[in-house]
């Protein structure tokens, strides 16, 4: 393992708003995806970080960032960054901008894995009880269902950290989507190489994100999916990917050393068992870890039964299960999983 590199696990925030103006902009279905791009780069400023393609359809916006994504809803944004940056900045500017909308925060969760590089990471993200600390003092009062847990695994450096907090009208999640958020560390080092550029190749970052989607079967995971990727310089790579209201996303580190890679998606507990199982496997599969943690985010018990289900046919144990509870999320459920030759 490396002394120091590129942080690969991501911090995300997802923050909910209601409005209570019957003449406010989420009547007209944009909401918060009226918020100007000055807006957003100063959100984004306070985070540390840049825009680098956009896209968006009639439900959402999209960003890939310089660290990650953001997705832009009418009365949800979700920011997921990795490196150092100082993602939990972002809480209060984007509180006071959805308030010149009309709009009132009624929901918060904040989730990320342990670091590869926990000493590098800067104030407030320098430990979990700093990060609830700073959350807390930024939140307005209305939210007063409020929980912090650390959700524990046999191996330490694998710990799911999750801060969920909900006002009095919202403090249960009450809808049947679900979110997987899957980090995988250990790649495999041929298929991580697929995510360097070559030398002396003089392509943007937009057209030698399109080869690695395709060189990678990315395209493949979700083949509805409309997709703008980027990869960077020398190597790593972002995608976001658009389905209807649904979006999934992947990053990943290659690095030998500390190479890292995530994908995030959302779907509904009324989706097919099979489907889902499907999407995980071809997920995994572009990167063949030697370690997968999963947090399963949901209004149902059941949904982190598929998990296993994608898992073990890919030679991967699981070793860790981890479940709880939390206002305005739901049930969480982490598991961690090995490949089957390693310990």
């Amino acid at each position: 393992m490396a002394v120091s590199g590129f942080e690969g696990f991501e911090k995300r925030l997802e923050l909910h708003f209601f409005g209570d103006d019957p003449l406010s902009n989420i009547n007209n279905n944009m909401g918060l995806r009226l918020l100007d791009f000055e807006s957003i780069e100063q959100v984004l400023r306070a985070v540390q970080c840049t825009v680098v393609s956009a896209v968006g359809n009639h439900f959402f916006d999209a960003y890939v960032l310089s660290e990650s994504s953001m997705f832009v809803y009418p009365t949800k944004i979700i920011i997921k960054t990795c490196g150092t940056t100082q993602l939990l900045k972002s809480v209060r500017p984007l509180t006071h901008f959805a308030n010149k909308l009309n709009l009132k925060l009624c929901g918060c969760r904040y989730t990320r894995g342990s670091f590869i590089f926990p000493k590098s990471q800067p104030f407030p993200h320098t430990n979990f009880k700093e990060e609830v600390i700073y959350i807390e003092e930024n939140l307005p009062k209305n939210l007063v269902y409020r929980k912090a847990a650390v959700m524990p695994s046999k191996n330490p450096c694998y710990s799911w950290h999750v801060f969920a907090a909900g006002d009095q009208n919202h403090r249960k999640k009450s809808n049947s989507d679900f979110t997987f958020e899957i980090c995988m560390t250990e790649l495999d080092r041929h298929l991580a190489r697929k995510f360097y550029k070559k030398a002396g190749d003089c392509k943007t970052g937009d057209s030698a994100g399109k080869e690695m989607t395709v060189l990678t079967g990315i395209d493949d995971i979700n083949p509805r999916a409309f997709i703008c990727d980027f990869a960077f310089d020398p190597c790593g790579y972002s995608m976001n990917g658009i389905d209807g209201d649904r979006y999934s996303t992947i990053h990943v580190t290659p690095e030998d050393g500390y190479s890292y890679a995530s994908f995030e998606c959302v779907g509904s507990v009324y989706d097919e068992d099979v489907d889902i199982v499907e999407t995980l496997k071809k997920a995994v599969q572009v990167f063949k870890p030697a370690t997968v943690s999963v947090s399963t985010t949901s209004n149902s018990r059941e949904v982190w039964t598929t998990v296993a289900r994608a898992m073990e046919p890919l030679g991967l144990k699981c070793r860790t299960f981890a479940m709880d509870e939390f206002p305005a999320a739901g049930t969480v459920v982490f598991q961690t999983f090995t490949a089957a030759r390693r310990k």
